[in-house]
Formats: structure tokens, C-alpha cells, sequence
């Protein structure tokens, strides 16, 4: 794919993830695409990476993200983002709990003829789990070093 065609797959992106288009997503990944993500550690296959969107917007079902600009070099990009939403539906074993969090990362993507080979999906996990409350934070001393 050229930069500009990659420019507009990715841009395309967002809009089907925020109107939760779970068929679309898996259809631009190849057959045999792989997606390694902290909520979905390794989903290979479009049925399976469907699958793993349906779950996301089962758990979070306002999930809403926002792009930065990408970076593109040749078949591979990184695209920035920030992601907010609701913990609605079962999560890691815990029920929703109705608490909201944000998220940033960026998703790393590999292309192979125009769909996503590879994608790796990196963000502060846990800073998600703190803020959904699956995990609990032990407050830092105040101007204290160490810990």
C-alpha cells in the first residue's frame, strides 16, 4: 500500500470502531491475522479476531477512541490513540462495575497486501484495571523515595 492509501485504511478505522463494527475490524485483517492485545493476549484468525470485538464492546459497550496522526513506513504503522469508556459487562472475571476510565497507547500495525497481517495493541493495562477497579492502588508517600 502506498502512505496515502494507508493513511485512509487507518482512518477508516476509527469511525468502525466507535460504531462498534465488529465484522468490519475482522475484515481488515488477512485470514490468518494475528493480534496481540493486554485484554486479548494472542487472537489469530478473522472469526477469532471478531470475536475478541464483540467481547470488547460487550465489556465496554461506549467504548470510543480517538487517533492521533499515524506514522507510517512502508508496510508498517503506529497509530496513537485515546480510549474511554464504561466497564459494563464482565471483565477478568469481575462484573461490570459502571466506573469510567482513559486510556492512551498506540496500536502497531504490520500490512500485508492492503489488510492488517499483525497488530499489536500497547496502553497502560494497568491503569485500566486500577481504574475499573480490578486492581487497587497503594498510595506513594508524599515526597518520599523508594517504593
Amino acid at each position: 500500500m502506498t502512505y496515502d492509501e494507508t493513511l485512509a485504511f487507518l482512518q477508516l478505522r476509527e469511525a468502525k470502531i466507535n460504531r462498534h463494527d465488529a465484522n468490519a475490524l475482522a475484515a481488515d485483517h488477512t485470514d490468518a491475522g494475528v493480534v496481540h492485545s493486554p485484554i486479548f493476549p494472542h487472537v489469530q484468525g478473522v472469526v477469532n479476531i471478531q470475536r475478541s470485538y464483540r467481547a470488547l464492546f460487550t465489556m465496554f459497550p461506549d467504548w470510543h477512541i480517538t487517533f492521533d496522526a499515524p506514522i507510517i513506513d512502508g508496510d508498517r504503522a503506529a497509530h496513537p490513540f485515546t480510549a474511554r469508556a464504561t466497564h459494563a459487562g464482565e471483565f477478568l472475571g469481575v462484573p461490570g462495575t459502571g466506573r469510567k476510565f482513559q486510556i492512551v497507547g498506540a496500536m502497531i500495525y504490520r500490512f500485508e497486501d492492503g489488510l492488517i497481517a499483525e497488530e499489536r495493541r500497547i496502553y497502560d493495562f494497568t491503569g485500566l484495571l486500577m481504574q475499573v477497579g480490578v486492581l487497587k492502588g497503594k498510595p506513594g508517600r508524599p515526597g518520599g523515595e523508594g517504593g
